[in-house]
């Protein structure tokens, strides 16, 4: 008997889709090893490097010997350095007995839905949204309830629209601003009415995913835990990659009620234990350390939003907004849909998104990978040469559909 007949994949990750940018990282760097000059704009990933200090404090670390495993929640002195940076820079108060520091953002979000749904929970969830919220759902068996924004309104939901997904089987409701994928930062009046909705139903939790919180181009940014009517049933999720540049060291943290930091300690416990020793003594030097590398690269990232939003707006037929945070750009391509460059025909985003990539060589993101069909995401988490020669690549590319 073969392998194959003898092994069985589980349902539940057959009903798993693949993460949507991990897959076109991968194409592009395969057509990169075999010699295609790609421009990547498919990764959610900043292209510095991490900040000395926050190296050095790492090797420090190796040098003292942190080399055994670490507490399951993460190392008290930087769970304490968290609880300072969301009270001094958030206003929040948070003991570092409700901090779980986990393996980056993405496990601390997951550990959090895991430990809250149960099977048929529904879950709110504002689209276009991160390709991983829906099926993250999806393995806990809960019930993801998407709810549309588009480029129109900014990709905001309206209070009246969250009301309307609002019902007796709501577990939890699911926002990230600024946005990935769109960029879009919902300003404290727009977070205040969105509250006033939630304020009607006492038991939904709200999951506010604030990983790009210091990317930022507003000049402000509001946590949804700092509004009194939800605080006591909010859970932050952040972490240090994006801010800091830091994503392969995979340190990110959910703050949350001590009920469920317990339960999410707990499974935590069962399934990888505490994240990276000489990571997290990094992430504590990120916290504590000085901030000006923060503030340099937001003003990188701001200069190369301006940069790209001038560039795809030259382009005819992409519809584009001005997004105000994180490193994306979400334009809407519905006008090449049914166009052909005579060889081949753009039926969907994702037909554009792998005619961008075999054409100009410029790797993007279908947007119907964040519930958004009909958009595709580009990342400029990259240099002003690499999106200046992108932009000129999808432009002739485009030129050639008809």
């Amino acid at each position: 008997m073969a392998v194959q007949d003898i092994l069985q994949i589980s349902q539940r990750v057959r009903s798993l889709a693949v993460s949507a940018t991990l897959a076109m990282s991968q194409k592009s760097a395969e057509l990169k090893a075999a010699g295609v000059d790609v421009i990547n704009l498919s990764v959610g990933e900043p292209d510095f490097f991490t900040p000395d200090h926050i190296k050095a404090a790492a090797k420090t670390a190796i040098d003292e010997n942190y080399s055994f495993y670490t507490p399951v929640p993460g190392y008290l002195s930087l769970r304490k350095a968290i609880a300072d940076k969301l009270s001094r820079e958030n206003g929040l108060d948070f003991e570092p007995s409700q901090i779980v520091v986990g393996n980056g953002a993405k496990q601390a979000l997951c550990n959090v839905i895991l430990s809250c749904i149960n099977p048929g929970d529904e879950v709110v969830i504002p689209v276009p949204a991160w390709v991983s919220y829906v099926e993250m759902v999806k393995l806990a068996e809960g019930i993801p309830v998407t709810v549309s924004a588009g480029i129109d309104t900014d990709f905001k939901i309206t209070p009246t629209q969250l009301r309307q997904a609002l019902t007796r089987h709501t577990r939890a409701v699911l926002f990230c601003s600024p946005s990935n994928p769109t960029g879009s930062v919902y300003s404290r009046e727009e977070l205040q009415a969105l509250v006033a909705v939630l304020a009607d139903y006492p038991d939904v939790l709200v999951i506010a995913d604030e990983i790009y919180e210091h990317i930022n181009f507003t000049g402000s940014f509001t946590s949804l835990a700092s509004f009194g009517a939800i605080a006591d049933r909010c859970a932050i999720i952040n972490g240090v990659s994006k801010a800091y540049a830091m994503t392969g060291w995979r340190i990110g943290y959910c703050a949350c009620p001590p009920d469920l930091a317990k339960a999410v300690t707990k499974l935590q416990g069962q399934y990888t234990s505490g994240a990276s020793s000489i990571a997290q003594k990094a992430a504590e030097a990120a916290y504590t350390g000085p901030q000006d590398c923060v503030r340099e690269m937001c003003a990188a990232f701001r200069r190369r939003r301006d940069l790209v939003v001038s560039l795809a707006r030259q382009i005819p037929g992409l519809r584009v907004n001005e997004p105000q945070g994180a490193f994306y750009l979400f334009p809407e391509v519905s006008a090449y849909l049914g166009t052909s460059d005579g060889e081949t025909t753009i039926h969907t985003s994702g037909d554009l998104a792998l005619y961008l990539l075999d054409k100009a060589h410029v790797a993007t993101v279908d947007g119907a990978a964040f519930s958004a069909p009909g958009y595709i995401r580009l990342s400029y988490a990259t240099s002003d040469d690499n999106i200046r020669e992108a932009m000129r690549r999808i432009a002739d590319a485009l030129a050639q559909l008809h």
